[in-house]
Order: C-alpha cells, then sequence, then structure tokens
C-alpha cells in the first residue's frame, strides 16, 4: 500500500464521519461484542487503547463495561475523532508509522472494523502484541478473507473482477503469535441485505469503507453485476460479512 493508499482512507472516513454512527450498525454490534468478550477477562487496569477507533463504538462499549477505566482513542481520522463522547481522551495518529510512544506500556490494546485498513495487518499484530505489558491483553475484531461470497461469484459470473477490499487471513494474522498466548477465536457470519446491489454496496460508502485496489467501474459494470447476484427467496440481494474475532493475552 501507498501513501496516497492511506490518504485516501482516511479522507473516506474524514468525509463519512457526520453520518457514520447511524449507518455502521454492524460495526457499532461487533464493536460491542468484543468489548463484552473483554469484559468477562482478568484485564488488569492501567493504560487501554483503541486502536483505530473511529467514532468510539469500541472505546465506549469498553468503558461501559468498565466504569472505572478509561480508554485511550487513536486513529488517523480528524474527522471520526471529532465524533468522540464529550472530554473522551484522543490521540490523531497514523498507525501505518507504528505505536505514539506511551508512558506505560499498554494493559489492554483492542480494535474492531480497523486492522484490514493498514499496511502489513500481521506485522501489525506482531507489533501490538510486543507493545503489551505482560500479562495484558491484545483484543480484535476484523473482516477477513471469505467476505462478501455473493459479490465474488456475481464477478465470476460476468466475468469482470470484483472490486472488495482484499482482507488478509485468520491464519496469516496469527502466524507469529505463540498459539498459547489465543485464548479466543472465533469467527462470525454477519448477512446485509437490500432490494438491489447499489443500495447495498451504498451502505459501504456510507461509512467510509468504499476504497478499493479496483479502477473505478463504470454504470454497466454495475448493472450487469446487479442481473448477476444471486437473489433470496425474498426477491434480496444478500452480502455476507466473516468477521474474526481474537483474544489474545501476553
Amino acid at each position: 500500500m501507498t501513501n496516497n493508499w492511506s490518504e485516501v482512507i482516511k479522507e473516506n472516513f474524514d468525509s463519512a464521519a457526520p453520518g457514520y454512527d447511524e449507518h455502521a450498525k454492524l460495526q457499532n454490534a461487533v464493536a460491542w461484542r468484543l468489548a463484552k468478550l473483554c469484559s468477562i477477562q482478568e484485564i488488569p487496569s492501567g493504560l487501554w487503547i483503541d486502536l483505530g477507533a473511529g467514532t468510539g463504538f469500541l472505546a465506549d462499549s469498553l468503558e461501559r463495561f468498565n466504569p472505572n477505566q478509561k480508554v485511550l482513542r487513536i486513529d488517523k481520522s480528524p474527522g471520526m475523532l471529532a465524533r468522540q463522547k464529550e472530554k473522551a481522551s484522543s490521540k490523531l495518529w497514523d498507525l501505518n508509522s507504528g505505536l505514539p510512544a506511551f508512558k506505560h506500556c499498554p494493559t489492554l490494546m483492542a480494535s474492531s472494523f480497523a486492522l484490514h485498513w493498514l499496511e502489513n495487518p500481521q506485522t501489525k499484530v506482531e507489533e501490538w502484541f510486543s507493545a503489551i505489558a505482560p500479562g495484558g491483553w491484545l483484543a480484535l475484531a476484523l473482516p477477513i478473507k471469505g467476505c462478501f461470497p455473493q459479490w465474488y461469484q456475481a464477478a465470476a459470473f460476468t466475468g469482470m473482477p470484483c472490486t472488495a477490499l482484499d482482507f488478509p487471513s485468520s491464519n496469516s494474522l496469527l502466524k507469529s503469535i505463540p498459539k498459547n498466548a489465543i485464548h479466543y477465536k472465533k469467527l462470525h457470519n454477519f448477512t446485509q441485505s437490500a432490494s438491489e446491489v447499489p443500495s447495498l454496496l451504498k451502505a459501504i460508502k456510507k461509512i467510509g469503507g468504499q476504497a478499493s485496489k479496483e479502477p473505478p467501474m463504470g454504470i454497466t459494470y454495475w448493472r450487469r453485476l446487479n442481473d448477476a447476484w444471486q437473489r433470496s427467496i425474498k426477491k434480496q440481494v444478500l452480502l455476507t460479512w466473516k468477521i474474526q474475532l481474537i483474544l489474545i493475552k501476553r
């Protein structure tokens, strides 16, 4: 990925920030689920961080489950950080540049729907794991390879490329993590529906997730894709996300 790619992503999320909370229902639900998983672990108090915090779904949920614990929110998008709740602690930072310097090692680093946007996600997992205090935790939630099978199937039928983001695989992310450090690893499927493909994919754009490595496609592409997309019994087009949740203890 290039710096230009990183800037495109930031600009997309900046633009989407005002309406993000309204449209990012899946992201909110996953963040809550990850925070709930963290709440039943014995995570030491100290420095807790939400990496790629966006508007604060995960940090807010972590603080609701742990009323005496504050969470530092880190993100590259000023538009997203501007939507944080009042008095939230935040830091504007590009995680592609590594982690900022911390006075103390974090006892929890958590990230939801952010890791897949970064350069070399596997390297980031290694970096984050190494930065945690002994006995601390790394909590991750992200879409992985295998997402959007309906989209890939329709594109293959038309003989045209699928413009969806190429997500990392679960195995590649954890390749360098000791197996005994992985305390939770579960794949969750979430399916969204709409009457037509443009409406389905427009929902991704509304939350800033439209960046693609493929060149822009014209109206003919989208019409052919819409015609080839398999419908449900209720004549709806479906889009399935595969979301990996992971808890790692140092």
